[in-house]
């Protein structure tokens, strides 16, 4: 309902401010620059321009001959156009990868959506706006679709409609073609931003407050088998980068992802594994499966999956019960209950067991369940922490330990979790500290370490 909310807002806005003048005076506008350059230098000279493989040179050469253009023709239409946004739009459709140019060259755009032609969305601190800057054609979506993908050996087209990628530098690429998208070829671009590598920094930003991080460390510490989940962009992968930083350093961890997003700037035995797709002959797939199963033959002590989405999960599990417990993962699911669900039709896809046996082997590996959601301002916080336990009759439950107030945003410590109990009766943890952190953190009246 939350991110509902937060596009039905950004849509108002948007359908408030109608670009759809300005949208087709531009296209107008370069469509006539461009065939004035080709005009003036010769295709054969642009075309040798581009093969020269210098960019910066070729964008300086192309500028000039642009503004000479633009200043012959002051009472046409180049009169009614930002200059300067008139000339970066066509340098960067000749050069670059056309309107998506600019808004990769801000560090602030966190998300591209390209909805066929019609529509190009970006998010930039949290909210959606709309690029007055189109694509002309579902041929121009393509031309840049190959220049992002071919250094990458894929491609989108008819026989390959989807593609699924990892750039050089670590934004990811989703595409669909058409007509698999109904309404024109859709792309979305993840840009990586260099992920939150520690619990602090989330305390920073107002994620946590300083005592659930405290809580948190200690979790990993005492190798808590934790699961963080949430729906999409809600935080996820950067929560559980954070935690994997709290991994003691004398530790290996082997990390499996989809693409390879998890950050490590200290830790110096971290072995990171990424799946791959198969090539356009439909060899070479390297499955999260195939890596989880391999990750138990390289001596790990722990092994943090990005994400489980399928088969995976039963080798994931079977790999906490056998030696490497205090492992992370995500998965998407909206409350501690459904992640359990969504687990044990995950792990039954993977090996055909009673549901009864699956979720003992559940409630043996995961211990924690941590919540991240993303609201409507774009904030995204830490909302719940569970614990997973084995009832008297043997099925699985959760009991929530931390609650949020989505009112004042605070939160609140509804249960001691019995690792932290645990540890400091055999002596893990300090009675002093642990008592220090109680203090520091709000709690219920009857809440205690008794």
């Amino acid at each position: 309902m939350l991110v509902l909310e937060r596009v039905n807002k950004q849509i108002e806005n948007l359908e408030s401010d109608d670009l759809s003048p300005q949208i087709d005076l531009l296209k107008k506008a370069r469509n006539k620059l461009k065939e004035k350059l080709i005009e003036k230098l010769g295709l054969t000279t642009v075309s040798s321009l581009l093969s020269s493989g210098d960019k910066l040179r070729v964008g300086d050469e192309l500028r000039v001959s642009c503004e000479v253009i633009i200043n012959e023709d002051k009472e046409g239409i180049f009169s009614l156009i930002n200059a300067e946004e008139l000339i970066e739009q066509v340098i960067n459709e000749i050069c670059g990868l056309g309107p998506i140019q600019s808004l990769l060259d801000d560090k602030d755009v966190t998300e591209i959506m390209i909805n066929g032609c019609e529509n190009l969305f970006y998010e930039k601190g949290g909210e959606l706006f709309q690029s007055k800057t189109l694509f002309d054609s579902e041929e121009q979506i393509l031309i840049v679709m190959d220049r992002i993908l071919s250094p990458l050996g894929r491609r989108l087209d008819r026989v390959s409609p989807i593609v699924d990628a990892r750039l050089e530098n670590g934004d990811r690429v989703n595409a669909v073609a058409n007509p698999i998208a109904v309404n024109g070829t859709a792309v979305t671009i993840r840009r990586f931003t260099g992920r939150i590598t520690s619990l602090e920094r989330l305390v920073q930003i107002g994620s946590v407050p300083q005592w659930l991080a405290q809580l948190l460390s200690w979790a990993v510490k005492l190798r808590q088998g934790i699961a963080v989940v949430g729906g999409t962009g809600s935080g996820k992968t950067t929560l559980l980068n954070a935690l994997s930083c709290e991994i003691p350093q004398k530790e290996r961890i082997v990390t499996i992802e989809d693409s390879a997003e998890l950050k490590f700037d200290s830790h110096p035995n971290v072995v990171r594994l990424e799946a791959r797709p198969a090539s356009i002959e439909g060899t070479g797939e390297i499955t999260i499966r195939t890596l989880v199963k391999n990750a138990l033959r390289m001596r790990p002590d722990r092994i943090v999956v990005g994400e489980v989405r399928g088969e995976e999960c039963i080798d994931m599990l079977q790999a906490m019960n056998t030696g490497h417990d205090g492992s992370l993962t995500t998965l998407h699911a909206g409350t501690a209950k459904e992640a359990i669900l969504r687990l044990v039709l995950m792990a039954r896809f993977g090996m055909d067991l009673p549901a009864e046996i699956i979720e003992q082997q559940i409630a043996t590996a995961l211990d924690l369940i941590v919540m991240s959601q993303r609201f409507s301002d774009g904030q995204r916080y830490v909302t719940s922490i569970s614990e997973v336990f084995l009832s008297s009759d043997g099925r699985i439950q959760t009991q929530e330990v931390v609650s949020f107030n989505l009112q004042d945003r605070s939160w609140l410590l509804v249960k001691i979790p019995e690792c932290i109990k645990r540890a400091q009766f055999e002596g893990s943890l300090k009675q002093e500290e642990v008592s220090q952190w109680m203090s520091l953190s709000p709690h219920l009246p009857d809440v205690s370490l008794d």
